[in-house]
């Protein structure tokens, strides 16, 4: 037998932690332990931070590392330059000034709402680099694949001496940034309102934590799910008794996730009203995943809701959470536990329906909120607003989708885009091209950034009616149903009367006369609540609404 010898090898499979060792040891003399001291951050930062890293920069919708990132913008681009940011949401000033002072180069991201005429310029102007635009699951995805971080910037409530992290109830996207870093020998700092003898719990372990830093205010957090009821108007208020009987009632749609906005807020205020008129109570709506919206009190307290499961917390709803622990995900401590990661993937995968609005939509459904000079991407609204084809649970609401008699044929999850026919300043939605086609050239997108593709669409609710999109068989017939509901935009302006009516005739539209509503109706006087202060009072003063929504 001849046994062949196994030459030794001199490679080194620990380069990275050799690498993490050297950086830590560099700033041995500035720090107390894993403790930062407040006015040594900027000198700490140019030392663990080198040009060229990928640089994870916690900015989700809501909790801000704003210390972090105000501390960033500081550095000497002379030391530290050339950085790869990777941010979920970019959403304050020095997000962008961070790359005007060549501190960064390249970016990729999410959603850039507040920034995004901005970066849209900057893109134009050559001073960013743009790596992708991204959904939420994707991003998180690829940090652990191809955008691994050498840095984590990341915020919490509180920590303790050793480092041990809690979030409260604003976790968010915290976990998997950390994680992405803390497991491939990457740099893990976080930035804490204070330090503490004692956790509530603990959310992230010390091991994970590199360095921790008390922040010279606390994070700024904003309340951006917050609608107040005294702006929602008769049309939406339509819309939402479209949505309740002509979609959640026919379909039997129990498990869902509504989007931000004032036509989903009158959706909320109407089931306790409305809702209970038509005998639904226990039939629709009891399992949610959405952030803990104000508007959803009413329903709460009226018994429609069994549990919800949140990306992120609402300011001003903390109380109110923890005094409804068999509703929401709480921890021993009372507070809420979020996690945006797993919140995605449960909009994904286990509900039966998203429902959402865009700012254009071309005449096969089609829609973005991509437009031109705008470079806002799209958050986690692709993620959720698609038929997953990993999907194996079947529900009524799914089953119902189904639309072949094949033995191997499947239901469909329920995506709604609801749209008023024209935006502000008479801008048609309803469009014959969307402005995502030249934005891609714009900012040299290999896609156009599309947020839902009309083929995962299965229902359009404008003012005008609902389009039953998943009963359509051909692009032709989709265009017509589309253009029946669209008004007097350029794509409505196509339809047929008479095909309008053979589409009603085959219930493939339904126009509000349809489902046995009268436009007349539709009036303030339906919804459960009508301001913010009447919200408080639902929740038996539970509810602490921010200061800019007091009205009282």
């Amino acid at each position: 037998m001849v046994v062949k010898k196994v030459e030794e090898t001199t490679k080194s499979w620990t380069t990275r932690v050799e690498a993490k060792k050297e950086r830590v040891d560099s700033v041995k003399g500035l720090v107390d332990g894993v403790i930062i001291p407040t006015d040594r951050i900027v000198e700490v930062l140019e030392r663990l931070i080198k040009t060229g890293d990928r640089v994870v920069l916690e900015g989700n919708n809501q909790k801000q590392a704003s210390f972090l990132s105000q501390s960033l913008v500081q550095i000497d681009p002379k030391k530290v330059h050339d950085l790869h940011m990777i941010m979920s949401s970019i959403s304050r000033p020095e997000h962008l000034d961070v790359f005007e002072y060549g501190i960064a180069r390249k970016i990729d991201f999410s959603y850039a709402g507040p920034q995004s005429l901005r970066i849209s310029q900057m893109i134009e102007d050559g001073k960013i680099e743009l790596g992708d635009l991204h959904t939420y699951i994707e991003l998180y995805g690829r940090l652990f694949i191809d955008l691994i971080p050498n840095v984590a910037l990341v915020a919490a409530d509180k920590a303790d001496s050793s480092g041990n992290l809690y979030t409260g109830p604003n976790t968010e996207e915290t976990p998997t940034l950390v994680e992405a870093a803390a497991f491939r020998d990457g740099i893990v700092i976080a930035q804490v309102n204070e330090i503490v003898d004692e956790l509530p719990r603990v959310d992230i372990p010390s091991s994970w934590v590199d360095f921790i830093v008390v922040a010279d205010q606390p994070y700024e957090l904003e309340p951006l799910f917050t609608r107040d009821p005294r702006h929602i108007t008769d049309i939406q208020i339509l819309q939402a008794m479209m949505i309740i009987r002509g979609i959640y009632e026919k379909h039997g749609v129990k498990s869902l996730n509504h989007g931000i906005g004032f036509n989903t807020a009158a959706v909320e205020l109407l089931l306790p009203t409305y809702g209970e008129s038509l005998g639904l109570k226990g039939k629709i709506c009891t399992n949610w995943v959405l952030n803990p919206h104000p508007t959803l009190i009413p329903a709460i307290e009226a018994g429609w809701v069994e549990s919800v499961y949140a990306f992120g917390g609402e300011l001003g709803m903390e109380k109110y959470v923890e005094a409804r622990r068999d509703i929401f995900f709480t921890g021993k401590d009372g507070s809420m536990r979020s996690n945006r990661t797993l919140a995605q993937l449960a909009g994904q995968y286990a509900v039966d329906l998203f429902i959402g609005s865009t700012l254009q939509m071309d005449g096969l459904g089609n829609s973005s909120t991509v437009t031109r000079g705008r470079v806002a991407g799209y958050g986690g609204a692709p993620n959720m607003g698609h038929n997953p084809g990993g999907r194996r649970h079947s529900t009524d609401a799914w089953f119902d989708l189904k639309t072949s008699d094949d033995p191997l044929a499947r239901g469909q999850k329920l995506v709604v885009q609801v749209a008023e026919t024209f935006q502000e300043a008479n801008k048609p939605v309803f469009v014959e091209s969307l402005d995502a086609i030249s934005v891609k050239d714009q900012a040299k997108l290999a896609v156009a950034p599309v947020m839902i593709y009309g083929e995962d669409v299965t229902h359009i609710v404008t003012e005008e009616g609902i389009a039953y999109l998943y009963k359509s068989d051909s692009m032709a017939e989709r265009r017509e149903m589309i253009a029946s509901v669209a008004g007097i935009t350029p794509i409505g302006m196509e339809h047929n009367p008479k095909t309008t009516e053979r589409l009603r005739e085959k219930g493939m539209i339904a126009l509000p006369e349809d489902l046995g509503i009268r436009r007349s109706d539709a009036k303030r006087s339906l919804l459960a609540a009508k301001n913010i202060d009447e919200l408080v009072q639902w929740s038996g003063g539970l509810y602490t609404p921010p200061a800019k929504f007091r009205s009282w």
